[in-house]
């Protein structure tokens, strides 16, 4: 097969697969459009940020200066005047800088304005540059989306920048930033770069075998790689969802039967009245959620409905609710009345065994949850410290706290057991390979996965059917960064054989 036959059929292979190339261009975003917004975010504020980008960038820097000179020198701050181009009024007096492309964060020529954070500065400057012809108010997101096609973020890290912008706690900021400079995106780069050159491989032993241009054992080398790569992204899909916990807040669910101050203890973590506290069995009908950062974890805590049957229909849509909370929950606090133990202390280990079945029905759930057993206060110092020991010697008790909410006595040893589990489920950002953060990268990891496996199917029965698992694969790859052609698999057939010299 020649050369040129063989750049054709991967040429049209990959244009005639949906998502062959994946570098996409908007029709709402035109090259030829300049674009102008506001970046430091919006309400009242001491500094707020207007960038300019596109072509037209430099003529709007000058207009709304009124200066006749030349451009600033790049990345350096002026202190201007900040004019309207037309009626010449001055509207604000501020900083402003030059970014000239490709170097700026869009790739095009980009200038700035630091003005005053006031919105009736803000919408002045704003007008002024929209009365400028060639520029538009910019789209949502669309200098983020011009710097992906200028090739400066690839989808990863824009994510990640996202993530950034939002992130609450540390956990979330540390993981955020670490993504959005790059690491997952170079994790699944590598893994692009791996299996490239695998179906490059195989493509050329397809091509160019009858001629004997292809040293020999070639395929052995894909043999080896492909199995060592899947072990690879199963390993990272293996992760019990820490990265995304992190992104999006674990689920907390505090459970349990009606009066074992499940409020009380879900006012105490919110530091604040949340949820109504009586003594009336079953003041709660219904699921009451708040976001709380607790170590620095992000934590969507979730007050129930007590646990009871009831012939109440209200009441009894609580409770289906509250198990059905517990079915989602990242971790579930499952509260006990201390007062409910039985007195015969090696009775307590099987009466909590029993409670904890009720609460949670699977077994497989027992593995992230903590037993509290609250109302300590109402209890001898002696008792408590027999069901200590007794729980002690349980081994295949859950994680147990004593506290009492009415006292705040055991508090601080319950809230470093929950930082520590916390910790656990979500794991350090910042250690070991970055986490996996994104159900949409779940998804095409595990389709690559599936995609690999037709390698297998097809090696000795058709090897065009074989490679087209590899061509599927880094197409599913390709879709978390956000690009992946037919020419890189070209570089690499030319790189790694000397066809025709």
């Amino acid at each position: 097969m020649s050369l040129f036959r063989c750049w054709r059929r991967h040429i049209l292979r990959t244009a005639l697969r949906p998502g062959g190339c994946l570098r996409l261009v908007s029709p709402l975003c035109s090259a030829a459009d300049t674009i102008f917004a506001v970046c430091s975010g919006q309400g009242r504020c001491g500094v707020a940020v207007l960038r300019v980008s596109g072509a037209a960038a430099a003529v709007a820097l000058r207009a709304v200066t009124g200066s006749k000179q030349g451009l600033p020198a790049p990345r350096t701050a002026l202190l201007r005047n900040i004019i309207h181009p037309k009626t010449r009024e001055l509207l604000d007096r501020g900083l402003v800088l030059w970014f000239p492309g490709p170097h700026s964060f869009t790739g095009e020529d980009v200038a700035e304005f630091h003005i005053h954070g006031g919105p009736a500065v803000i919408n002045s400057i704003l007008h002024a540059l929209g009365s400028l012809p060639g520029l538009r108010p910019a789209e949502a997101g669309e200098f983020t989306r011009r710097a992906f096609h200028a090739g400066k973020l690839d989808l990863t890290e824009i994510e990640g920048l996202g993530d950034l912008i939002h992130a609450e706690t540390e956990a979330q900021r540390r993981q955020a930033l670490r993504q959005m400079t790059g690491d997952l995106g170079r994790l699944y780069n590598d893994w692009s770069q791996q299996l490239k050159k695998c179906l490059a491989h195989v493509e050329a032993f397809i091509d160019f075998s009858e001629g004997e241009l292809i040293e020999d054992g070639i395929l052995n080398q894909v043999d080896i790689a492909v199995p060592q790569l899947q072990m690879e992204i199963e390993k990272h899909l293996c992760d019990e969802r820490r990265g995304e916990r992190v992104r999006s807040g674990v689920q907390v669910v505090i459970a349990g039967s009606t009066n074992a101050g499940k409020s009380s203890l879900y006012n105490i973590l919110c530091q604040r009245p949340a949820a109504i506290v009586s003594p009336t069995a079953g003041t709660t009908r219904d699921v009451v959620e708040s976001s709380l950062d607790i170590g620095g974890f992000p934590v969507r805590l979730c007050d129930t409905a007590g646990l009871r049957d009831t012939d109440d229909f209200v009441e009894q849509e609580g409770v289906r609710r509250a198990r059905n909370m517990v079915d989602l929950a990242d971790l579930t606090l499952v509260l006990v009345d201390s007062t409910q133990l039985p007195q015969e202390p090696q009775m307590v280990s099987g009466f909590l065994s029993e409670y904890l079945k009720n609460v949670l029905p699977s077994a497989k759930d027992h593995k992230h949850c903590v037993l509290i057993l609250n109302k300590s206060d109402l209890l001898l110092k002696e008792h408590i410290s027999i069901i200590q020991n007794v729980l002690t010697q349980t081994s295949d008790m859950v994680p147990v706290s004593i506290l009492s909410c009415q006292t705040r006595e055991g508090l601080e040893d319950f809230l470093t057991l929950i930082k520590n589990t916390l910790k656990t489920l979500c794991g350090d950002p910042l250690a070991g390979s970055p986490s996996l953060t994104q159900t949409r990268h779940r998804v095409h990891l595990r389709k690559c996965v599936d995609s690999l496996n037709l390698y297998y199917q097809y090696r000795d029965v058709d090897l065009a059917l074989a490679a087209e698992g590899l061509r599927l694969g880094l197409s599913s790859l390709g879709r978390i960064t956000g690009k992946v052609g037919a020419e890189e698999i070209l570089d690499v057939i030319f790189r790694d054989f000397c066809i025709g010299k």
